[in-house]
């Protein structure tokens, strides 16, 4: 399940599950991001001082040793097509990495996303979390 780094609060609302209420849920699944997600992440924390680097680099290390975890790598074609999706919703507000796990996701016959990011319900999938934001 792909997710973004969408940076919004995330706030479980009536019928929604907070994240750490989802894991047990998740024993049997296998869950699927991007390196680009990854990235994301990282850049998000780049200037954050050395201790939220420090834990954002441990976390991606830990995600890239997860055997739960499928972790899909960058291509120069994936990059292409992320940018066709994104070059086709001016409307939106989606980001590069957004579109890209959204192809991914439609290659992978994934529908739902372990994100709040109303983005991807715009495009047609499940979003398990809620956000107050975005």
């Amino acid at each position: 399940m792909p997710c973004t780094g969408s940076g919004s609060s995330i706030q479980p609302t009536s019928g929604a599950k907070p994240a750490a209420a989802l894991e047990p849920e998740f024993d049997d699944v296998e869950v699927v991001t991007t390196e680009d997600v990854l990235v994301e992440v990282l850049n998000a924390m780049s200037g954050a001082g050395a201790i939220l680097r420090r834990t954002a680099v441990n976390g991606v290390q830990a995600i890239l040793e997860d055997e739960n975890v499928r972790v899909m790598g960058q291509s120069h074609e994936g990059f292409l097509e992320g940018l066709e999706l994104y070059a086709k919703r001016p409307d939106k507000g989606y980001s590069h990495t957004d579109c890209v796990s959204m192809i991914e996701m439609r290659r992978l016959r994934i529908r739902d996303v372990l994100s709040a990011d109303r983005h991807f319900q715009q495009e047609g999938f499940t979003t398990l979390l809620v956000s107050g934001g975005r």
